[in-house]
């Protein structure tokens, strides 16, 4: 277990020296912004069409989840709908027909003022026509009133519809962003659950190296600085790309053990993030250094 231990420190003190050697500033892994796209919906994996390494694209449709029992609450929704409907209608029917009764009358009420004025008609016909007027009117205010819950019926299905419409249409995995697919969760007939993760993606075109810096180098850095950024292109060689430093953390940590920083003394350092120009060879976890 010792001689292990030994071995380790003896591989990282010769990595230290090799890096110093190679005059880089600072020291890291890349990485990329990864998005887990999960299930907005519970049910059955009806399909699933994404493997891991497919690049896909945003607005792809790579997976449907069971809509069989949404479906069947949205027809009976729609079925009471069109009963509620309906009603509405023959209670519209009612009104119209009323309406006619008052144009008719208002024709008469018309007729006998005339009459009236002449002395041919008798003001008890007028006050007749008038309150036959008056009760038409009332017909049709009680039955507006009849009708306000069916319309508020209608209005709450309507609700409802575009409810489980919404739901029906979440069912269908329609991949928000570009890029490859890193990890795949879930298979073809799995249940799943409401936020349960499908799959992992990130855009691999550009890449990231978070980098530690310490305190002495952190004056000499900005945002938008356009650096050197190199990883190893094989066993004895280092391959350079540019950069430009797109975040500095305005926050100390203790440095990661993983990391060999060009000032080893310093144990607070600060990380940085350098975007880079992925041309196909930089992957997720590689080590990179940059020189700024």
């Amino acid at each position: 277990m010792k001689s292990n231990i030994l071995f380790l420190v003896v591989i990282v003190l010769l990595a230290s020296c090799k890096n110093n050697k190679n005059g880089s500033d600072a020291f890291g892994t890349f990485e990329a912004t990864e998005t887990t796209i999960s299930s907005e919906s519970a049910g059955k994996i009806q399909w699933i069409k994404i493997e891991e390494g497919q690049v896909l694209n945003a607005g792809d449709t790579i997976a449907l989840v069971d809509t069989v029992q949404l479906s069947l609450k949205r027809e009976a929704l729609l079925a009471q709908q069109k009963a509620a409907s309906n009603k509405a209608n023959y209670i519209l029917a009612q009104v119209k027909v009323i309406e006619e009764q008052i144009k008719t009358s208002l024709v008469e009420k018309n007729r006998l003022e005339k009459l009236f004025k002449d002395g041919a008609a008798t003001q008890q016909q007028l006050d007749n026509i008038n309150g036959l007027l008056a009760v038409y009117e009332k017909q049709i205010s009680t039955i507006e009133t009849q009708n306000a819950p069916v319309i508020n019926e209608l209005e709450a299905y309507d609700k409802q519809i575009a409810q489980l419409t919404d739901q029906i249409n979440r069912s269908y995995v329609v991949n928000p962003v570009s890029g490859t697919v890193l990890t795949k969760y879930s298979e073809a007939n799995e249940i799943v659950n409401q936020g349960k993760a499908l799959y992992k993606i990130a855009d691999l075109n550009d890449i990231f190296l978070r980098a530690y810096v310490s305190g002495a180098q952190l004056p000499n850095i900005k945002l938008e600085q356009k650096v050197n950024v190199l990883a190893d292109k094989n066993e004895s060689e280092l391959k350079e790309y540019e950069g430009v430093v797109t975040w500095i953390s305005s926050t100390a940590e203790f440095t990661p053990k993983i990391i060999q920083t060009k000032e080893e003394r310093v144990n607070l350092v600060y990380a940085v993030k350098v975007k880079v120009k992925n041309d196909g060879t930089l992957k997720i976890g590689m080590p990179g250094e940059v020189k700024f």
